[in-house]
């Protein structure tokens, strides 16, 4: 009676919860002396309070219900095992239940493998359950390390569609990103089959929807790991075209934001890929399309597709800003397609802005990956003031904002572009020092990246207000990373800031003796040869000034690893070392006779007629034109 009485009707369920039906009817199925018939009846009741809201759920959590039905999977009798598994799986396929709680026992997973093979209605449920609650590195190992890809296999040809389909979307949520269990896929065959085939069949345009866009996953993830390569014509022929026929208009929101987000993963680092997919049945155009919801309403009845196309318009623009982010990444006219489909950059601009930290995530995505291109920053960039949008995502966002809008950043201040003036005026470079003592990596790389852009033929008043803004202790910080990649932006920071003569006298005057100590801790410290490399070019930056030359002359410390370098088994830093001195013994400069004395006395004149010698073309060269200086 309860079973009927609960069925569609809510109100009924929540009745019965507050009545306190829920332990009772636990009480009934656990107990050894109750009927199998009986214990069954009360696992399908629950089920059903179930179905109902999220309260429902909670409330059957709260009484510890999923203990209670896994222990009833033990049980021998089939009905009854269905009972409780249909009912598991209406419990973890609800957002409020943890995943977690299928992993607790250990023992749970290798039971619920061994109940595949006992019937169609097991199998479909307990594929329901994995696909639901495997989520992320560590619920993939746990199920692949039981077998969970041998198991399932051949479920894929089952004759039920059901169990063919959730098998399916197993075998995507292990596979997402994850190289061991794709790489295993690729090998294992059912029937003389192998998976990939299996995946391709399900594929074709005859298959429901959901079938192909399942399947096109598997074989996305299977390609991202490397098992399958990217020109394999299960991908190009039938997977992108695949992904590509999801976004057109024919189909319901949710595939056409699946499709194109899935579309966005699988091109995303293959230049070929992109290219194909831009020229497939104008893809380009069809995702302007994802901008034009909620579209406007004319009828009441509509009302209800009104609610729908809110619900899912900001994620159409995420997916469709994500695909243009990937298929824009490398090609350069690809870039320029993009932007002149109609509004876009409009539409970037206001997705900057939107309330949705996910859709602006995808909107700065796309600008950065759009920003890549000379000719953009040059036009579009410029005409939509894109620069003034990008300075307030900078404001307070959450890193993973914060690290594609400082790249996006790095590209507008580049010296070709024309924002790089209002950007500085807009208090830029307080920002960017602010970001060079994040802890992120990524956002102090960034940081000191676009500093160094920033510098790059900037005139002495800016490159002045950047030493300001970094002040001393922030500088050594930076040399003192120990991110490589930190180093050698703040070696190049460095090197743009002392470039034109006057700067660096005026720039050595002010910090002269911290640089000097910079330069000569790096060159002690344990570096590779390319940050010794770009830090020898700094001390022959700093030989070129009028008055800095004095800074080297008169330490003789510096002076003996010049010449240390010039001896090197590295011609690389032989070069940059002759460079600094090339630098100092210029004859048309004053007081040149006596630092060439100096030099002369310290026996680089010696290493220079033996470097005149060297098989090394640059070198021989250098060095020749080095001793011509002392002839002169």
């Amino acid at each position: 009676d309860m079973k009927n009485a609960v069925i569609g009707n809510n109100k009924q369920k929540a009745n019965l919860i507050v009545l306190g039906a829920v332990p009772r009817l636990l009480y009934l199925l656990q107990q050894e002396t109750s009927s199998t018939e009986l214990r069954t009846e009360c696992a399908v009741v629950l089920g059903s309070l179930a179905m109902g809201t999220e309260n429902n759920v909670k409330s059957l959590l709260d009484c510890h219900i999923i203990p209670a039905l896994l222990q009833g999977l033990l049980s021998p009798d089939l009905k009854f095992i269905e009972a409780c598994l249909r009912c598991l799986r209406t419990i973890f396929i609800s957002p409020v239940t943890p995943e977690d709680l299928l992993y607790t026992d250990a023992t749970v997973i290798s039971h619920l493998m061994a109940l595949l093979s006992r019937s169609r209605y097991t199998q479909e449920y307990i594929c329901q359950i994995f696909s639901h609650c495997c989520k992320g590195p560590d619920h993939q190992t746990i199920l692949f390390n039981h077998g969970a890809v041998q198991n399932i296999a051949h479920l894929l040809v089952s004759t039920s569609y059901k169990v063919r389909m959730q098998a399916l979307k197993c075998f995507s949520v292990l596979a997402f990103e994850n190289p061991q269990v794709s790489m295993t896929l690729v090998n294992v065959s059912v029937d003389g089959e192998l998976l990939p085939q299996i995946f391709v069949k399900m594929l074709q345009r005859d298959k429901p929807i959901e079938m192909q866009l399942t399947s096109a996953k598997c074989l996305t993830s299977m390609c991202r790991a490397g098992a399958i390569r990217t020109d394999d014509s299960c991908i190009v022929l039938k997977t992108l075209p695949c992904l590509v026929r999801m976004c057109s208009k024919e189909r319901l929101l949710e595939e056409r934001v699946e499709g194109a987000e899935t579309l966005a993963y699988l091109i995303e680092t293959d230049v070929e890929l992109q290219r194909i997919a831009s020229i497939t049945d104008h893809l380009i155009v069809m995702l302007a399309d994802y901008f034009k919801y909620p579209s406007s309403v004319s009828a009441i009845t509509d009302i209800k597709r009104l609610d729908h196309d809110l619900k899912h318009a900001h994620e159409l623009r995420q997916s469709a800003f994500k695909l243009y982010a990937s298929l824009g990444a490398n090609d350069e006219d690809i870039r320029k397609k993009i932007i002149e489909t109609e509004n876009m950059m409009d539409r970037i601009v206001n997705g900057l802005s939107e309330s949705s930290i996910k859709v602006r995530l995808a909107a700065v995505r796309c600008l950065h990956s759009l920003s890549r291109s000379v000719q953009q920053l040059r036009t579009s960039f410029q005409d939509h003031a894109v620069w003034k949008p990008l300075m307030k995502v900078l404001q307070n966002a959450p890193n993973e904002i914060l690290i594609v809008a400082s790249s996006t950043l790095c590209n507008l201040l580049l010296e070709f572009s024309p924002s790089k003036e209002p950007i500085l005026e807009s208090g830029a470079i307080e920002l960017l020092c602010s970001l060079t003592q994040s802890e992120n990596l990524a956002l102090r790389v960034n940081g000191i990246w676009a500093l160094m852009n920033m510098a790059f033929q900037a005139e002495q008043k800016i490159k002045s207000d950047i030493l300001r803004g970094l002040s001393t202790e922030q500088l050594f910080q930076l040399l003192s990373d120990s991110d490589v990649n930190v180093l050698m932006k703040t070696l190049g920071l460095l090197r743009n800031l002392l470039s034109t003569r006057p700067h660096i006298d005026h720039i050595m005057s002010t910090h002269g003796k911290q640089i000097m100590q910079a330069v000569t801790l790096i060159l002690e410290g344990e570096h590779n040869i390319e940050v010794k490399e770009q830090t020898l070019c700094i001390l022959a930056n700093i030989a070129d000034g009028t008055t800095a030359k004095e800074l080297i002359m008169t330490n003789d410390d510096i002076l003996q690893k010049i010449k240390y370098y010039m001896s090197h088994s590295n011609a690389k830093l032989q070069l940059a070392a002759m460079f600094c001195i090339s630098n100092l013994i210029w004859n048309e400069e004053e007081g040149s006779q006596e630092r060439q004395d100096k030099l002369r006395d310290m026996g680089i004149v010696d290493i220079l007629h033996k470097l005149s010698q060297s098989s090394d073309p640059n070198l021989c060269d250098k060095a020749k034109t080095a001793l011509q200086q002392y002839l002169a």
